[in-house]
């Protein structure tokens, strides 16, 4: 070992010890992750929340639940066709600022990182305490899978890594069975979805730069490996990062800040391109702070229970709204929770018995190496390559990544990991005790995938001379009961038609991850999802339903 990497691995561990103070010591976890905010500091923090809704219309010809990546879309492309649409949306509507830090920070969450929640399990394995709050992400905790997911106007595009891939034909084609043609996708829809929301790969001065040296050690590791990375697409504005770098606006995606949204609008996020350019036709409204609690069919019109509260979580008010045309696009949690209770109380008499079914994981985990020389101060959030492997029978991909809850960069090496697992899926199933919605997945239900994850991260480990994990702070592979990107519940020729039609019920629509059976193939979904999106509500409208 050279006096280089002596002098290196000494720093890192000097910086691992002090990562106690920042939260990340299991004692001090309770006492470093208790930032027990007023309603007070909230306002001051985020005036905006807390402008009051106007109450949608009680009866709109097309209505939207969810205003992600599906329901921005539809919401949009129905608005261009000269037909009014309402979008309900559970979450608030967040602002951006150059000067202000608007959104929690990652490291010590406070409540307007997560919805609703008094204390959060983060993906380090420590648990976060917070004042309850209508953050900008949902942690759903069934009884063996945690779920993040957007709960903010944009949806998953607020907190999602940036990051969109599209998957190979082979893949492709076996998730869909045939349903979805893989060249049409190629050449018309998959190209709309990147137009629309600039996706391009990190420029070279984004990537020499100093916050981004752990992803130059990331590419570096890999190709001592035996791997070529390949630079990946994504919605980060680059001008905004530029702007960080020199000191223009308030530092974001450069200091490690992704996971619960990036005050500046370095992501170009949902409300900055579909939800804007929807509302700007006139015809689209969008109504943030409206979770619906229910769907049914009154004999003339979809109906919808709606719960309309303040970022407390104060009650303000419940009606119900109809429309003619339903669009159920909440994600996979929220449309399948949604049609599993409506088809357990009998308010949609016609769903048939793939209803809840097909849901998975998408294979996902939080992978690590320590002992990496510090290339930097801080490690950027946006991802800058991948690497994928399909020589152990499950196919594996890893992303570069930041390690997420560490600010300053220590040495640790992060990669977020996607495994395409054909048959592993769970199903949401109603439970009449409770009155809720439960997700059936095995407690090791990831099991064989993170041991495909494991045999690729030692291989880098062992060829970089780099350690799997950082102990005793975060395993190697973290992520058997987590996940950020549901797929499934929903699925598209099983419970809807080819084009998201929900079987047996004209006028209503599935317009999300819930339509994609369990993975999109070792990427990541939010890209196939609005691609698909995108081509059924072109082929809904032009059919007139």
């Amino acid at each position: 070992m050279t006096d280089r990497h002596t002098v290196s691995r000494r720093k890192i561990l000097a910086s691992m010890g002090a990562m106690s103070g920042l939260g990340l010591s299991h004692a001090n976890a309770h006492a470093a992750n208790t930032p027990q905010l007023s309603e007070l500091a909230y306002r001051l923090a985020v005036p905006e929340v807390f402008i009051p809704s106007a109450k949608p219309p009680t009866y709109t010809p097309n209505l939207v639940i969810g205003s992600g990546f599906g329901g921005a879309i539809s919401a949009l492309r129905l608005a261009q066709a000269g037909q009014q649409v309402t979008v309900l949306e559970r979450g608030f509507k967040w602002p951006n600022s150059p000067t202000r830090s608007i959104f929690s920070n990652d490291t010590v969450p406070d409540g307007r990182a997560f919805w609703f929640k008094n204390k959060v399990k983060m993906v380090t394995g420590l648990t976060a305490y917070m004042s309850s709050f209508g953050g900008v992400m949902d942690a759903t905790e069934y009884q063996n899978m945690t779920v993040w997911r957007g709960a903010c106007v944009g949806g998953g595009s607020v907190i999602f890594t940036g990051v969109m891939i599209q998957p190979e034909q082979r893949y492709f084609d076996a998730i869909f069975g045939g349903q979805v043609n893989y060249a049409e996708m190629n050449s018309v829809y998959y190209p709309r979805v990147r137009r629309m929301l600039n996706l391009s790969s990190m420029p070279q001065d984004i990537y020499q730069s100093g916050p981004f040296g752990h992803a130059r050690a990331w590419d570096d590791h890999v190709q001592k490996a035996g791997y070529t990375p390949t630079r990946i697409d994504s919605l980060f504005n680059w001008s905004v990062l530029r702007d960080e770098l020199q000191g223009r606006a308030k530092p974001s995606a450069t200091v490690g800040l992704s996971n619960h949204g990036n005050s500046n609008g370095a992501k170009f996020d949902l409300n900055q391109n579909y939800l804007k350019y929807a509302e700007a036709t006139g015809k689209a409204k969008v109504y943030g702070g409206q979770e619906v609690l229910s769907i049914g069919w009154d004999g003339s019109r979809y109906v919808v229970e709606v719960l309309n509260r303040s970022p407390t979580g104060k009650e303000l008010s419940r009606y119900t709204l109809s429309c003619d045309r339903l669009f159920l696009a909440a994600g996979s949690v929220g449309t399948s929770e949604l049609l599993v209770k409506a088809q357990a109380q009998g308010t949609l008499r016609n769903l048939n018995e793939a209803v809840g079914a097909g849901w998975g994981s998408n294979g996902d985990a939080i992978v690590v190496r320590s002992f990496s020389g510090i290339r930097g101060l801080t490690q950027g959030a946006a991802s800058a390559s991948k690497i994928h492997d399909a020589s152990g029978g499950m196919p594996v991909t890893l992303e570069n990544w930041y390690a997420p809850g560490v600010p300053v960069d220590v040495g640790i090496v992060g990669s977020l990991a996607m495994v395409y697992d054909e048959t592993n899926r769970g199903r949401f199933q109603y439970n009449a005790a409770t009155g809720k919605v439960d997700l059936q997945w095995a407690a090791n239900g990831n099991a064989d995938a993170f041991a495909a994850i494991r045999q690729v991260n030692n291989r880098i480990a062992s060829a970089s001379k780099t350690v799997p994990g950082a102990w005793p702070f975060i395993n190697d592979v973290n992520g058997m009961n987590w996940t950020a990107h549901p797929l499934g519940g929903a699925v598209l020729g099983k419970v809807t038609d080819p084009y998201g039609r929900v079987h047996g019920h004209p006028g209503l629509y599935v317009a999300d991850g819930s339509l994609i059976p369990g993975s999109t193939g070792s990427v990541n979904p939010s890209l196939t999802i609005s691609a698909l999106v995108e081509r059924n509500i072109e082929q809904l409208i032009k059919s007139g339903g």
